[in-house]
C-alpha cells in the first residue's frame, strides 16, 4: 500500500472516531481522538520539514480530504466547531509546502469562519499566530491564518471594539517579525503585504457597520494604518515606486479616518488617539510603537507621489506654509520626523526624502527678529534635541555626501530657528553626548560660527569699529559666556582624566584648538572678557592642564608613528601636523597675555 493510501486510511479512521465520540457525547474521549487526528497532521508536517520524497503530494492529499470531509452535509455542527478549535494551526503548517497546500489551508480555515461563531474563530486565529511551530514561522505559514481573520473580523456582530484591541496587537506582531527583519523575507513576502492590507479593508468594513456610534473604532483603525505603514516602508527597499499602490490605498483609509496631513505632521491626531484608545497604558500601546513614524510617513508618501496626494484631496504647500508660519507647529513636526531620521530600519530613500522636506520647510521660515513671544521652550527641548540628534545619524552614516550635506544644512537652519539660549544648550549636549570625533568637530564649529556671526553682527551695529571699552554685546548672549570654555575643556581635557585620546579624536582636538584660538584673539582685540578666557586663573589653568599635557602627548604619538614605515603611521603623522601647528600658537597666545598679568 501506497504512503498516500496509508495517510488516507489513517486520517479517516481519525476523523470517524472524532466525529462518533461527538455524537456520543463522549467529549472527554473527542479530545484525545482530536489530539491524535493533530499529532497525525503534524507527523506529516515534520516529512515536509525533513524533505521527505513525496512529500507535498501527501500533504495536498491530507488538505483535500479534511476539506471534503468539513463541506459534507453530514457533517454534524458539534464536529466542526471542536475540529475548529484545533485544526487551523495544523493545516496552516501544512500550507507552508506548496501554492496548492496553501489554497487548501486557507480553504479549510475559511469553511470554519464561515459556519462557525467568529468571536470563537478570531480567538482561535490569534491563538495560532501567537504561537508558531519551529521552523514554520514564515509568511507562508500566516497567510492563511491572516486571510481568514480578515472575513472573522468582518463577521462580528456584537461589541467589535473589544474584540479588535485585544487581537489586533498580534496581528502587528507577526507583520513586524516577518516585515521588519531581513532574515524573514521570503517569496511569499508580497502575498503577506496584500493580506495586511486586506485586514485594513475589513477594519474599514466594521467602522461601516458601525457608522460612528463608536469613535473608538475609527480610531483603532486609523492607529493600525499608521502602523502598517510605517512596516510595509520598513521593508520596501530603494525602489519606492513599488510602493505607491499601497500608500495610495492607506491614504484614502487615512481620510476615511478623518486623519489630515497637519494633524499626522504634528502628531497632534496622533496622541489625541493614543490617548483614546490606550489612556495611558504603555503594555497596550507597546504594539502600535510605530504610528508616529507611520504618521510622518504617510504626509511623506504624499509628498513623493501626486497620486497619493490626490487621494486626500489636501493642499501639502498649505500645510507647508502653514508650518513656515507657525513656529510651534513646525517645531512639533521636527520632532516627528525624528522618527524618520533615527529609524534604523527605514530605506534611506525615504530618509533623503525627509531630510529635503524639512529642509524645504526650513528655507521658507523667516528669521526671528526676537523670540519674546509666550512659548513654553522648555517642554519642546527634549524632543528637538532628540531630532538634531536623529539629523546628525543622517550627516554621519549617509553614503551620498550630497544628502550629507543637505543634512547639515537642515541641521543648522533648524538649529537657527531655535532662540540663542535653547541653540547653545543644546549644542553643548550635543558634543557632550557625541561620541563620534567627527561629529563633535562639526559641532564645535557650528558654536564658532554661532560666535563669529554674534560678534560681526554687533560689531555691525557699532558701524563695524570695536573701541577699547566698548560694551560689543548690548544683549547677554549664551555663546560670549564662560560657558563656553566648558566645551572646550570637554574636548581637550575629558571628564574621565587625562589627555584625549589620539589619533582616535584628532578631528574634535583641532576644532577645540580652533575655537579656543578664535575666542582668545577675539577677546583680545576687543579688550573684552566675557569669556573669562583672559583671567590670569583661566590662562594658567588652560596653559598647566590643557595644552601642556596635550604638547606631550601629540610629541608622543608623532615620535612613535615616525618609527613605524607603513601607511597608517605616515597618515597618523600628516594628521598630527595640523593639530601640532594650531596648538603651539594657542601656547604663544596663552604665553602672550599672560605677561600682561606679571
Amino acid at each position: 500500500m501506497s504512503s498516500e493510501n496509508i495517510n488516507s486510511l489513517r486520517l479517516q479512521q481519525a476523523l470517524a472516531s472524532c466525529s462518533q465520540s461527538i455524537a456520543n457525547g463522549d467529549f472527554k474521549q473527542s479530545e484525545e481522538y482530536i489530539s491524535e487526528l493533530v499529532r497525525f497532521l503534524d507527523s506529516v508536517s515534520d516529512l515536509i520539514e525533513k524533505d521527505e520524497h513525496d512529500a507535498e503530494n501527501s500533504a495536498f492529499e491530507v488538505l483535500s480530504e479534511i476539506y471534503q470531509y468539513l463541506i459534507s452535509p453530514s457533517i454534524d455542527q458539534a464536529v466542526t466547531d471542536a475540529l475548529a478549535f484545533e485544526l487551523p494551526k495544523a493545516v496552516a503548517k501544512l500550507g507552508c509546502v506548496s501554492t496548492r497546500c496553501l489554497e487548501n489551508a486557507e480553504s479549510i480555515i475559511n469553511h470554519f469562519v464561515e459556519i462557525c461563531s467568529p468571536r470563537d474563530m478570531v480567538s482561535i486565529l490569534c491563538e495560532a499566530m501567537a504561537s508558531p511551530s519551529d521552523g514554520f514561522n514564515n509568511s507562508s505559514y500566516f497567510a492563511p491564518l491572516l486571510g481568514t481573520l480578515a472575513k472573522a473580523f468582518e463577521a462580528l456582530q456584537r461589541r467589535p471594539f473589544e474584540q479588535l484591541k485585544a487581537s489586533l496587537p498580534v496581528v502587528l506582531k507577526v507583520l513586524e517579525a516577518l516585515l521588519s527583519d531581513p532574515e524573514h523575507e521570503d517569496t511569499g513576502s508580497a502575498d503577506l503585504l496584500n493580506r495586511t492590507i486586506l485586514i485594513a479593508h475589513s477594519l474599514k468594513a466594521i467602522c461601516e457597520k458601525f457608522e460612528l456610534k463608536d469613535e473608538k473604532l475609527f480610531t483603532l483603525f486609523g492607529l493600525y494604518v499608521l502602523q502598517i505603514t510605517a512596516l510595509i516602508s520598513n521593508c520596501m527597499g530603494a525602489e519606492t515606486s513599488r510602493c505607491f499602490p499601497m500608500m495610495l490605498e492607506l491614504s484614502h483609509f487615512l481620510q476615511f479616518c478623518g486623519l489630515t496631513n497637519i494633524g499626522l505632521i504634528t502628531g497632534h491626531e496622533v496622541d489625541i488617539a493614543i490617548d483614546l484608545i490606550f489612556q495611558g497604558d504603555e503594555d497596550d500601546m507597546s504594539c502600535f510603537s510605530y504610528v508616529k513614524p507611520g504618521a510622518a510617513l504617510a504626509v511623506l508618501w504624499r509628498n513623493l507621489s501626486n497620486e497619493v496626494a490626490d487621494a486626500t484631496k489636501e493642499d501639502l504647500d498649505a500645510v507647508k506654509n502653514e508650518l513656515r508660519s507657525n513656529r510651534t507647529k513646525r517645531w512639533e513636526a521636527v520632532g516627528m520626523l525624528k522618527h524618520i531620521f533615527a529609524s534604523a530600519n527605514l530605506p534611506w530613500a525615504l530618509k533623503r526624502h525627509a531630510i529635503y522636506f524639512l529642509f524645504c520647510i526650513m528655507e521658507g521660515v523667516v528669521a526671528h527678529k526676537d523670540y519674546d513671544e509666550p512659548l513654553d521652550y522648555l517642554a519642546y527641548t527634549p524632543s528637538l534635541y532628540a531630532a538634531l540628534q536623529a539629523i546628525q545619524l543622517v550627516i554621519v552614516y549617509a553614503s551620498d555626501p550630497l544628502l550629507r550635506k543637505k543634512a547639515f544644512d537642515t541641521f543648522k537652519m533648524v538649529l537657527a530657528d531655535l532662540p540663542p539660549s535653547l541653540r547653545f544648550d543644546i549644542l553643548m549636549a550635543s558634543i557632550k553626548n557625541s561620541e563620534l570625533s567627527s561629529m563633535i568637530a562639526i559641532l564645535l564649529g557650528c558654536v564658532k560660527e554661532e560666535m563669529h556671526r554674534e560678534y560681526l553682527q554687533k560689531v555691525s551695529g557699532q558701524n563695524g569699529v570695536a573701541e577699547a571699552g566698548n560694551n560689543i554685546f548690548q544683549h547677554s548672549s549664551p555663546f560670549w559666556t564662560v560657558r563656553v570654555l566648558d566645551i572646550v575643556e570637554f574636548v581637550l581635557k575629558p571628564p574621565k582624566g587625562g589627555p584625549p585620546s589620539l589619533p582616535e579624536f584628532t578631528d574634535a582636538v583641532l576644532s577645540a584648538l580652533n575655537m579656543y584660538r578664535f575666542v582668545l584673539i577675539t577677546e583680545s582685540s576687543g579688550n573684552t572678557n566675557y569669556t573669562e578666557v583672559l583671567s590670569k586663573n583661566n590662562l594658567q589653568k588652560v596653559y598647566r592642564e590643557w595644552l601642556e599635557p596635550l604638547r606631550t602627548l601629540v610629541a608622543g604619538v608623532a615620535a612613535e608613528s615616525q618609527k613605524d614605515d607603513n601607511q597608517l603611521a605616515f597618515d597618523t603623522v600628516c594628521a598630527l601636523n595640523p593639530v601640532e601647528f594650531v596648538l603651539h600658537r594657542c601656547i604663544e597666545l596663552v604665553e602672550e597675555n599672560l605677561k600682561h598679568h606679571s
